[in-house]
């Protein structure tokens, strides 16, 4: 099973789209290495720049309502990957990037837009997140304090998360 938690890093806005996550024109490449330098490099944000270190020590992403939406391309979360993000929080995701999330061993977290609000009051340059995943509870901690919130995980995402994805699942039972 991967590590989860790690540095925050927030992207304040909804439908974030696959195409914005890592471009098309990075699809033909034929190694998940090969994605890496281009994580978020279309992504249009106010002042958000995609080579600066706070994106590159993230681990973990919080945003708004429906991410990962546009293009059903595994390629997305492969870019978030290899890049140690295995942790996505969001009010609400496209449902084909939520699941090749979990298919990858990755954590896909839906929590109320409350919950989401209450964690971008985190938002500085040291916010973190701790994963408990046996508890299902997560633990965001800045200069502003720390904030525990409870998230669900389906039995069956839960098992792809503990084999380390879909191949190694299926490896297991079949």
């Amino acid at each position: 099973m991967k590590n989860f938690g790690g540095k925050v890093l927030f992207l304040d806005r909804s439908d974030i789209n696959t195409d914005e996550i890592i471009p098309a024109k990075y699809l033909t490449e034929i190694s998940k290495e090969a994605l890496k330098p281009h994580l978020l490099e279309d992504l249009k944000l106010e002042g958000f720049d995609p080579c600066s270190q706070q994106v590159k020590e993230a681990r973990v992403i919080v945003t708004r309502a429906n991410f990962g939406c546009g293009s059903s391309r595994e390629h997305a979360p492969w870019v978030f990957e290899v890049n140690d993000i295995n942790v996505v929080i969001a009010s609400g995701f496209a449902r084909i990037f939520r699941q090749n999330m979990y298919n990858c061993g990755m954590l896909a977290l839906e929590l109320s837009e409350g919950d989401i609000s209450s964690l971008f009051e985190h938002k500085d340059g040291e916010a973190s997140i701790s994963i408990d995943y046996t508890n299902r509870r997560l633990t965001i901690s800045s200069a502003k304090g720390s904030r525990t919130l409870d998230f669900r995980i389906s039995e069956f995402d839960r098992a792809l998360v503990e084999a380390g994805g879909w191949v190694e699942f299926a490896d297991a039972r079949y």
